[in-house]
């Protein structure tokens, strides 16, 4: 399993997940780059993702959905603010209606993914950071933990 560490921390309003993946920094830096690879691993496997618009540039829009095993959707959308190929992008990652409008009523986090090579391979260290201690307990309650672990996990089996 890839996820070796999740700390919430309402302290410091962050939300810090760790894994480790038997692949170079570059091809996990792949999965993140192009969103059919995208589709296989972000969102639980009984969610799976569509992303309809992905611009991994500063400046760029990510948006996606995620499909409910009843075949109900979850809008979603990343405003990409840095990106350091192929070590670390930064992103604010929102709630979206069915038009990829914001949800003003749910949590923006901002967001660090970054990628360090390791012996074996590759330490992903995914950092949210919310506004307020009450958005953050918003997602955790939402199962953001669960879902997150479910979703990283499968990164393995999908660079098998």
């Amino acid at each position: 399993m890839p996820v070796i560490d999740v700390k919430p921390d309402l302290d410091n309003l962050t939300l810090t997940i760790t894994a480790e993946f038997a692949a170079p920094v570059e091809r996990v830096w792949q999965i993140y780059a192009d969103p059919r690879q995208l589709e296989k691993v972000w969102g639980p496997p009984t969610f799976p993702a569509t992303f309809v618009d992905h611009d991994l540039t500063p400046g760029g829009r990510v948006t996606y959905f995620m499909t409910g095993p009843e075949g109900e959707k979850y809008a979603g959308y990343w405003q990409i603010t840095a990106v350091d190929e192929p070590t670390s992008f930064a992103f604010e990652d929102g709630f979206a209606d069915e038009e990829f409008n914001p949800n003003p009523e749910l949590p923006v986090s901002k967001n660090v993914y970054s990628f360090a090579a390791t012996e074996t391979g590759t330490r992903a260290t995914y950092v949210s950071t919310y506004a307020s201690a009450e958005g953050l307990q918003t997602v955790l309650d939402m199962g953001v933990v669960e879902g997150s672990t479910l979703a990283i996990n499968q990164i393995d089996a999908f660079l098998a």
